[in-house]
């Protein structure tokens, strides 16, 4: 079929095998020329398939020689429709992997689901001898509690008050005002429920009892604060709630691993551009203007350097900052005083697209959301018949 670039909104309806199959390639390509990271001599990477996640997997596996396991949820291509993004993503990977005699698997199932859990606690135990490290690396619009079999959906509000402010419309392109409303309890509950560290702490029980953790495995999820001028829609709301309920569990679960050597950590991470922060417009204005100021400043960070930055400070020596919390703070350029004023000033003028396009990353930040989906790559004939079905090698299906 020929594939086209569809999307509703921020949602991608459709994929492009090609264009996906080359960006991650280069990213491991990007790896291999930074040189030999130090890392984990296996990982589990809950949420491997995009994103952070499957930053931190190339980076163990092509950076440190680690033996890699990912689990994700996505869809697979047909003859008539495509796949998403991430199983093309999560092919590719595998193939590398595979080229380079890398040992590794990708566990295809719903992360949330305890069957899933334990099939993949067994093969980890059983066919790489456990986990040096459990990357926890979720973003998801629902999940259904495996006790109570009650399915909670995250929101994006406020907590308390309503707020308005400026945002980036996808759709068109544009900036426009955007109020963002107040949660009700039951919302902020659920949202804890989805995006907090319930699920992380059920996953290191599990590989715990199958015997999947080695002595002193260690284990990190990723967090996030932000400017506190944008606190009501992201930090002070229904998100940031969450991310507070997974900075809590990893210090319940950093007390739990120090018995056996290991530790627990939530990283607080720099905005960046991945699927996950699309659906967030009033934080894509934000990154839109952030990445500009860094790179004009010479501090550019993708999502690959924040993997190897993440690995230097959990094997290497630690550059990054930890706070008084203990959170790894890899969030440390983008807070700096001197961005975010430069930011903030970028921001108070910024009013339409024209003004975007002149203070912020607007061409780059349309180019990635599109390669995000395996569209506009140099070099590929995006005219061509494109097969839209890729199967995952050594893949597990967990229904």
């Amino acid at each position: 079929m020929i594939i086209e670039p569809v999307r509703r909104g921020s949602v991608w309806a459709t994929a492009h095998p090609e264009g996906r199959r080359t960006l991650v390639r280069r990213a491991v390509e990007a790896v291999r020329h930074r040189g030999p990271v130090p890392g984990p001599r296996s990982v589990l990477v809950i949420g491997a398939s995009s994103g952070l996640g499957m930053a931190v997997r190339l980076a163990s596996a092509f950076g440190s020689g680690a033996s890699t396991v990912g689990v994700c949820l996505e869809r697979p291509g047909a003859p008539n429709r495509t796949g998403t993004a991430g199983w093309y993503n999560a092919a590719t990977v595998e193939e590398e992997l595979v080229a380079a005699g890398l040992p590794g698997r990708t566990v295809l199932g719903d992360a949330f689901d305890d069957e899933v859990k334990e099939r993949t606690a067994r093969l980890v135990a059983e066919e790489f001898g456990g986990v040096d490290l459990v990357v926890h690396s979720l973003a998801a619009p629902r999940r259904t509690d495996p006790v109570t079999g009650r399915t909670h959906r995250s929101v994006i509000k406020t907590i308390g008050e309503p707020f308005t402010e400026k945002a980036f419309d996808a759709s068109t392109g544009s900036v426009r005002e955007l109020t963002t409303p107040a949660a009700t309890p039951e919302e902020i509950a659920d949202t804890v429920h989805v995006m907090g560290g319930d699920d992380w702490a059920r996953w290191i029980d599990v590989l715990d009892r199958h015997g999947a953790l080695r002595r002193g495995a260690g284990t990190v999820a990723f967090s996030y604060i932000g400017p506190p001028w944008l606190a009501p829609t992201y930090r002070d709301g229904t998100l940031g709630r969450a991310k507070q309920h997974l900075e809590s569990t990893a210090r319940t679960l950093d007390r739990r691993l120090a018995a056996h050597g290991g530790r627990a950590r939530a990283a607080v991470m720099r905005a960046l551009v991945t699927p996950a922060s699309q659906v967030m417009p009033v934080q894509a204005l934000y990154t839109l203007l952030l990445t500009r100021v860094t790179r004009e400043a010479g501090l550019s960070e993708s999502t690959g350097d924040q993997a190897r930055r993440l690995l230097d400070h959990l094997y290497g020596e630690p550059l990054a900052p930890t706070d008084p919390r203990d959170r790894i703070r890899l969030d440390d350029i983008e807070l700096r005083p001197d961005v975010q004023a430069e930011v903030r000033r970028r921001w108070e003028k910024v009013h339409d697209a024209a003004t975007l396009a002149e203070l912020g990353d607007l061409d780059a930040y349309l180019r990635l959301t599109r390669q995000l989906h395996g569209f506009g790559v140099d070099g590929l004939d995006y005219a061509a018949d494109t097969d839209p079905v890729r199967a995952i090698p050594r893949s597990l299906l967990i229904h």
